[in-house]
């Protein structure tokens, strides 16, 4: 009996030693992890709060929004290529009539235009606008070659041999364009040639002369075009 009572209470002191010991590590600050990592996320967090505090607005706006993603553009539906695709293989650019020539801007322009205007009033004045066109090209095709001067005042204003490149230049007589209506279509005519119209009239011809007369240099080259009461040709 002596050692029953001794045994139980030899076993409620060691329970009562054990709750103690279990009581220090559960409740001790001292060893409690989580109010370590507290502290120190209430010490980065303070850090970060600064660092937030020190930067511009616009750095702080900047970072808000995230950066800019471009947006994907649609891919065109097949039919808008080619309708794409044909336009560029058939730009219409000059259309040879009076409405679509006086719809341009109103022409002005440098030495170069005047003297392309000059040409064209007293050289083909007379003609439709295509032949009026047609002699626009040859002259700027003359510029493009290298057997003439290379400005359009060069290539109109050219003599050699006793004659002129083109008969008004020399004929001694004053160049004033009197027809304001025929000098104005002239005016466009060179503002459009010289802005890069294409010279689709004349394949290329650097020569033309009216039906009247039949020099010996129109037997030796190669005819390009009749356009009015012009023939139009290529030197070799």
């Amino acid at each position: 009996m002596r050692f029953h009572q001794a045994w139980t209470s030899a076993a409620a002191a060691l329970c009562v030693l054990s709750g103690a010991a279990f009581a220090d590590v559960t409740v001790s600050h001292s060893n409690d992890p989580s109010l370590l990592m507290g502290s120190q996320m209430a010490s980065l967090f303070g850090a970060e709060h600064q660092a937030f505090d020190a930067l511009p607005e616009g750095k702080l706006t900047a970072m808000a929004v995230g950066p800019k993603v471009a947006t994907p553009v649609a891919e065109k539906p097949k039919a808008a290529k080619a309708d794409e695709k044909a336009a560029l293989q058939n730009p219409v650019l000059v259309s040879y009539s009076p409405e679509w020539l006086m719809a341009q801007p109103a022409a002005t322009g440098d030495a170069q235009w005047q003297c392309l205007k000059t040409a064209i009033y007293f050289e083909s004045r007379g003609e439709t606008l295509k032949g009026q066109f047609a002699v626009a090209e040859v002259v700027l095709n003359r510029v493009d070659s290298p057997r003439y001067p290379k400005t359009v005042c060069g290539v109109v204003q050219q003599r050699g041999s006793g004659s002129c490149a083109f008969s008004y230049s020399c004929d001694g007589q004053q160049d004033v364009m009197t027809d304001r209506s025929s000098a104005e279509i002239a005016g466009r005519i060179a503002r459009v040639m010289l802005d890069g119209a294409p010279r689709q009239l004349t394949a290329g011809a650097t020569y033309f002369h009216t039906r009247a007369v039949s020099p010996s240099w129109s037997r030796q080259f190669p005819r390009t075009a009749s356009i009015g009461s012009h023939v139009f040709y290529r030197q070799p």
